[in-house]
């Protein structure tokens, strides 16, 4: 028996329940991981809500993303062995696998393995940011060097991971928060400007950073009415990428700015990429040579433990903090 978390009804952290399971042995191409970290997303706290338009049977584990070792392989698993540090690549549902826990059952064609000068903590804080961040700006979006992309939500771990992507790419990363109070926190991380969603003209500061023309491409997780405001703001021919809903009002789509000026809106999962084979495995290799090469480096927020799990969701709801928020065990 091992101790993991489950849910029994959808609603708040109260629901976060720590039980004992049986994990039992890995089948086909699975292993048996013993979880050191855990990533904290916001896909799992949609899922625990009932927000998500997935809804697993009930009671149900969660888990999007970890590192840990390998304990057990399944039978026909190759290329890994019984204690290697490793960490996932989200393929899979956020309930798919509950990886919320102690130790737990793991696809093997999510695994990557962790360089020796890596913990556990920077680990499980990689690949969800950084694999969203890529899916955006280089599967999606298309993104070329001289160009611009709006970042809503920049001091989010995706957030981060884009600033350090395009400037990877050689674009210009415009990151967008509700307030100045992180403008500081978010230039020092990296952003070429910085603007303040409540205190400034969004759309005028951006004709004003970019000659006029608006930015080249648009990586939004919110959503709500202000995505009229980020049309606005995209440069004829621009491209929108919506890949969350953090504002739970309607998306407002103003439809003269779409078609006068020739804007794509394009809808983004990172599972839709994961689950096929050539595009998880260039996703692996472009945040591999980032990391390598010392051009990603993932910014960890807050560290709880595994007990403190229900604090953890409610620290990530009160949306302060900046970077990732890593569960240890």
């Amino acid at each position: 028996m091992t101790r993991s978390v489950r849910i029994h009804d959808f609603g708040d952290a109260n629901v976060l329940r720590i039980e004992n399971v049986e994990v039992g042995e890995p089948g086909r191409s699975e292993v048996r991981l013993r979880i050191r970290a855990i990533g904290l997303n916001r896909t799992e706290i949609t899922l625990r809500s009932g927000r998500s338009p997935a809804k697993p049977p009930l009671p149900t584990g969660l888990g999007f993303e970890a590192a840990g070792v390998i304990e057990a392989l399944g039978p026909d698993v190759t290329g890994f062995s019984v204690g290697d540090r490793v960490a996932l690549v989200p393929a899979y549902g956020a309930a798919q696998y509950a990886l919320y826990g102690e130790a737990a059952i793991a696809p093997a064609r999510s695994l990557v393995m962790i360089p020796d000068d890596v913990g556990f903590t920077e680990a499980a804080a990689t690949w969800t940011a950084y694999g969203t961040a890529w899916g955006g700006l280089v599967a999606v979006g298309a993104l070329k060097a001289g160009q611009s992309v709006l970042i809503p939500a920049a001091s989010s771990g995706v957030g981060l991971a884009t600033i350090q992507i395009a400037h990877r790419l050689g674009a210009r990363p415009i990151a967008l928060t509700r307030t100045s109070a992180k403008a500081n926190d978010l230039r020092h991380l990296g952003a070429s400007a910085v603007i303040a969603t409540t205190e400034q003209d969004v759309v005028a500061e951006v004709k004003a950073l970019t000659g006029g023309k608006g930015a080249e491409l648009v990586f939004d997780p919110v959503g709500g009415p202000e995505f009229a405001t980020l049309a606005k703001a995209t440069a004829a021919g621009g491209t929108l990428v919506v890949y969350g809903a953090l504002d739970i009002r309607p998306t407002i789509v103003p439809p003269f700015e779409i078609f006068a000026r020739d804007l794509a809106i394009r809808g983004l999962a990172l599972t839709a990429l994961t689950r096929d084979d050539p595009k998880l495995a260039s996703l692996k290799q472009f945040v591999s040579e980032g990391l390598v090469q010392g051009a990603f480096h993932p910014t960890i927020a807050r560290t709880f433990t595994f007990d403190q799990i229900a604090d953890a969701h409610r620290f990530m709801e009160a949306g302060e903090q900046i970077g990732k928020i890593v569960i240890t065990l």
